[in-house]
């Protein structure tokens, strides 16, 4: 039978939540001290992501017991919340002890989101059995298997889901006695021929055909381009490092998507999907972020220091300045851990992009500030630079970063044109799509033989990762 779908975590049932939240860093090579210094940032950012690992992804089937003690401490007690669509959405509930819930008069009782905030704003002004009584549907539960239609719904609405009995709004400790019931609750919307088959809330619908297409276009641009990129790290040259690092963020990103798309997968057949295929996502995701941020950092602010110090007479590496990499590792180090606490303060599932809790609004305002911080960079190094070459290739890259950092931010602020339900999935797929296009105008970037190849060949090298002429220098930073 299909299960449910909860978005919020439950104490008081001890709610079983599994589903995801669609975030390691690969080697840079040995040798160098620049390579070894990534390859402890490396470490150190897998270390936090170890220790500090999500307690779990959330999911969509709801297992608990209904408590008479923790609906009276809460004037109700919080099931779950679910965005229904259609006209035969449903809430299907099966209790074991029948007795029980039958003796305290158990009750579930369902508000559409608007009309719960305004009773929670409202506060002493109602009192519980007020509350209650303002409850859009109300289902007694004194079967073993009870199912709820919830039609008519104009247009996709989040609706909470309480429980209630004959002890909630009495005063007295009579329900101390009472035993727990335990339940198994599934919340269903109509699939695409209005059957209630969709474990997907409305917030969710539509995820799991994105994934299938990204894997689909990851698949396909690997089995074309695969060979050549492979022999173009093999070869070496002024460009090798950076594909590598490139190349590893691309391939944890087609690792999470992947992963996505297993647990979504299986989600869309049971509601609870593979949970460990879901945190596997989110580090993944997490790695790749790191990763980006770490070699963007690093040639931006590599370039901007050294220009400031050497005569532009004289050839640049990708030079490593205490600065440059304190300053690179710190900010790594921010944002590894801000994403680490947007994971256990975000309470809905799949929705890692979103920005409700507080680490997620610190987050966009770093990437606010490294995108402007970047810019200004580059900017500086633009207007200074003769070269028509040099300055194309400088305001492409500025582009890929600017892009890369800003998606996020700028589709926040778009989302505020939709519906509540559409905000996290328009931010998590813009994102997404936004992310990859950064990467592929950095790959072309790089592998372009009119300017990259052609710029680090230059008698006055500006670019990073370059090689001098007659031997192989070891790349600075």
């Amino acid at each position: 039978m299909p299960v449910l779908l909860p978005s919020s975590p439950f104490p008081p049932s001890q709610a079983v939540d599994v589903g995801p939240r669609p975030r390691a860093v690969r080697g840079w090579g040995v040798g160098t001290e620049q390579e070894a210094g990534m390859r402890g940032l490396r470490l150190l950012a897998v270390a936090l992501t170890c220790c500090w690992w999500p307690p779990g992804s959330q999911g969509k089937t709801l297992r608990g017991s209904f408590s008479s003690a923790a609906a009276r401490d809460a004037q109700g007690q919080s099931i779950g919340h679910f965005e229904f669509h259609g006209d035969h959405a449903l809430l299907c509930v099966r209790i074991n002890n029948i007795a029980v819930a039958v003796g305290k008069e158990a009750k579930l009782y369902l508000f559409q989101a608007q009309e719960w905030l305004k009773l929670q704003e409202g506060g002493p002004e109602y009192s519980c059995s007020e509350k209650l009584s303002k409850a859009q549907l109300t289902m007694a539960v004194n079967q073993t298997e009870h199912n709820l239609t919830v039609s008519q719904i104009p247009y996709p609405q989040k609706w909470h889901v309480f429980y209630a009995d004959k002890y909630t709004c009495r005063e007295g400790g009579e329900e101390s006695q009472m035993e727990d019931v335990p339940f198994e609750m599934m919340l269903l919307n109509p699939d695409a021929e209005g059957n209630p088959f969709d474990h997907f809330s409305a917030g969710e619908s539509g995820l799991h055909e994105f994934f299938f297409l990204l894997v689909l276009v990851y698949f396909v641009i690997a089995c074309i381009y695969a060979q050549s990129l492979w022999q173009a790290i093999k070869k070496g040259g002024p460009m090798h490092m950076v594909l590598k690092v490139l190349t590893t963020a691309l391939l944890l990103q087609a690792g999470s998507a992947f992963a996505n798309y297993i647990h979504f997968s299986s989600y869309s057949k049971d509601g609870i999907g593979v949970p460990f295929m879901g945190s596997l996502a989110e580090f993944f995701d997490i790695a790749s972020q790191i990763q980006m941020l770490y070699l963007l950092l690093s040639l931006c602010m590599g370039w901007t220091i050294v220009r400031m110090k050497k005569s532009q007479s004289r050839p640049l590496q990708w030079d490593s300045t205490p600065a440059s990499t304190g300053i690179a590792v710190f900010m790594v180090i921010t944002q590894s851990i801000l994403l680490l606490w947007e994971q256990f303060e975000e309470t809905s599932s799949h929705s890692h992009h979103s920005h409700h809790s507080l680490a997620g609004i610190l987050l966009i305002v770093l990437r606010i500030c490294l995108a402007l911080s970047l810019g200004c960079g580059l900017y500086q190094i633009i207007t200074v630079e003769r070269s028509t070459l040099k300055r194309e290739f400088y305001i492409t890259f500025a582009k890929g970063c600017i892009l890369w950092f800003l998606c996020h931010p700028g589709l926040a602020c778009i989302s505020v044109i939709f519906d509540d339900y559409q905000r996290d999935k328009v931010i998590t797929i813009g994102v997404i799509l936004c992310q990859s296009v950064a990467m592929v105008i950095l790959y072309r970037l790089f592998l372009s033989h009119s300017l990259y190849w052609e710029v680090s060949s230059l008698s006055s090298v500006t670019l990073p990762l370059t090689i001098s002429s007659g031997h192989k220098t070891r790349p600075h930073f």
